[in-house]
């Protein structure tokens, strides 16, 4: 029996039983399931699946049908979420990937990726070359993640595989990736939930979580089979706990095609929000733009990833990396992180928290919020948290006291751990917020005007790709307040973020493809837009996008 077969089967502990057209656990995300069916045009099946979404009674169900229909027929699955990509990207994505994650075993219906133990590490490599000699397609991308610390839901073990499934639909969708080249993985290395590992239903392994040292070592072996059996291969890394997380970038960003998406990803579309709404702040101030002073509520991997990144905001103005660091104040389960904190003195605070330890304090302790709020006097307000609420009405409003336009992102998800609803941060800044989410929030008419929120590789081409988002809001979005553009044109949008990262990578001369280099920046936009992948497209449709 082969190594894969093995796998498929379960002998190496308990695993996903296969489907019965399948001989492997790795399909990859355009895997298409045959099955008798009636014979109905294209439109006939996109409405009778329009149809039954909008009859099923929960977004539990709806993913679930969505599951299935993208397991079956590929096409029709991304041809739906592209016809309608406002309202299913928060059913195939957050915040309804997180209720999947959390029931992933009791509701799974069939593989959808490559399940890899950490019992199998001798065989790792074998692995994934027996499926790269399956394979129809090489994988473009592959967004594996631990399961370790999955939204802001905690450690869900196998049931992270909704994650990367859920994130690689969204790249199809919106940033027309061949669903062929996608392969969404989750390495299997046990699980801190004990409810987790004691329900009877439970796929993965019934293990504690692999300690930091182990992990390593079988993410060293994974990393080093990736780039040997798929060498052109793009690794994201998706929702790993923060030791782990930064660990793991520091390892490895200079040695392969990798980035960590909670760390570098999170921080650039969060830097575009806030280079958009800084200008926007400034021209509500009066105040120059070097004046902005950032408050963070939440101290884990991501948070610190997204300041890091926002720094560049402020080295672009002139700054030192000292000086941009100043402009940050963080707040963990312990208050403000400063020199002088009890935690700090006694040497347990978490590595990757150091970086931002305030040295000015003058041995004064803040605990809460609003005490850093009123000590600060911040212009931005920046969640990662995971506390439903944490943005209560009295810092919010104070905010509002303090800056004519107060930028405000709850980035949080899902929205069960949001920690300001849209909503309240209008009601309670009269109108005057800036406002980006990490969930998707629904427009709402506030006097009389109808107002939607934002939803919210080399350092140099995650920085490119913020840059490019900042710029790509056009002049009706930014009319309405929006930071971001709206979704209704994300290919256009992803195809502009795609030539800011491309000239970056031309900038620190690690781009491959130099024949690039010589042509307009209209051309290479064109060009991406060309290479988009859409559904039907090989039967001689339309290739028109969003």
């Amino acid at each position: 029996m082969s190594t894969s077969s093995k796998l498929a089967n379960g002998s190496s502990g308990p695993t996903p039983p296969l489907t019965p057209k399948s001989n492997s656990l790795a399909l990859p995300l355009g895997a298409c399931i045959e099955r008798s069916r009636p014979r109905l045009s294209r439109e006939q099946s996109l409405l009778r699946l329009q149809s039954q979404l909008d009859n099923m009674p929960t977004p539990l169900l709806k993913h679930g049908l969505l599951s299935r229909v993208r397991r079956e027929d590929p096409e029709l699955f991304f041809s739906a979420i592209q016809a309608d990509l406002v309202n299913l990207a928060p059913i195939v994505y957050t915040p309804t990937v997180g209720e999947a994650c959390q029931k992933y075993s009791q509701v799974y219906s069939g593989p959808e990726g490559l399940y890899l133990s950490i019992d199998d590490k001798p065989q790792l490599r074998q692995v994934l070359s027996e499926y790269a000699a399956t394979a129809s397609h090489q994988p473009q991308i592959i967004v594996v993640t631990d399961g370790s610390r999955i939204l802001g839901l905690g450690d869900l073990g196998i049931g992270g595989m909704g994650i990367s499934v859920g994130k690689l639909n969204l790249y199809v969708a919106g940033g027309g990736i061949d669903p062929s080249g996608c392969l969404p993985v989750v390495l299997d290395m046990g699980t801190n939930t004990e409810s987790i590992r004691d329900d009877p239903l439970y796929l993965g392994l019934r293990r504690p979580r692999a300690s930091l040292e182990e992990a390593t070592s079988f993410m060293d072996e994974f990393m080093a089979a990736a780039a040997d059996v798929f060498p052109n291969t793009v690794v994201q890394h998706e929702d790993f706990y923060s030791e782990a997380a930064f660990a793991f970038l520091e390892k490895y960003q200079d040695k392969y095609r990798m980035f960590n998406d909670d760390i570098q990803g999170t921080g650039s579309v969060i830097l575009g929000g806030f280079v958009a709404a800084a200008r926007r702040a400034s021209e509500a101030s009066g105040k120059p733009l070097q004046d902005q002073k950032v408050v963070f509520l939440g101290g884990g991997s991501a948070a610190v990833g997204v300041a890091k990144e926002m720094m560049t905001f402020f080295r672009m103005l002139g700054f030192t990396e000292e000086e941009a660091r100043n402009r940050f104040w963080l707040i963990d389960t312990k208050g403000l992180i400063t020199n002088t904190r009890y935690d700090v003195v006694a040497g347990k605070l978490a590595s990757h928290k150091e970086y931002f330890i305030r040295n000015d304090t003058e041995g004064k302790e803040f605990k809460t919020l609003a005490e850093v709020v009123e000590y600060v006097k911040p212009t931005a307000l920046v969640g990662l948290s995971t506390t439903y609420g944490a943005f209560g009405e009295d810092v919010v409003r104070r905010m509002a006291d303090l800056n004519p336009a107060p930028i405000i992102f709850p980035l949080s998800n899902p929205t069960s751990k949001c920690e300001l609803s849209f909503e309240d941060a209008l009601n309670w800044t009269d109108g005057k917020v800036l406002f980006a989410s990490g969930s998707p929030y629904d427009p709402i008419t506030y006097k009389g005007q109808l107002r939607e929120p934002g939803q919210g590789v080399t350092d140099s081409m995650i920085t490119g790709s913020a840059i490019a988002l900042s710029e790509a809001v056009d002049a009706d979005e930014a009319s309405t307040g929006l930071l971001y553009p709206r979704l209704t044109r994300i290919r256009d949008v992803s195809a502009q973020v795609a030539v800011g990262v491309v000239r970056a990578a031309q900038k620190a001369g690690v781009d491959t493809v130099t024949s690039l280099r010589d042509i307009s920046d209209d051309e290479l936009f064109a060009q991406i837009k060309k290479a988009q992948w859409s559904p039907y497209q090989n039967e001689g449709v339309s290739t028109s996008r969003l």
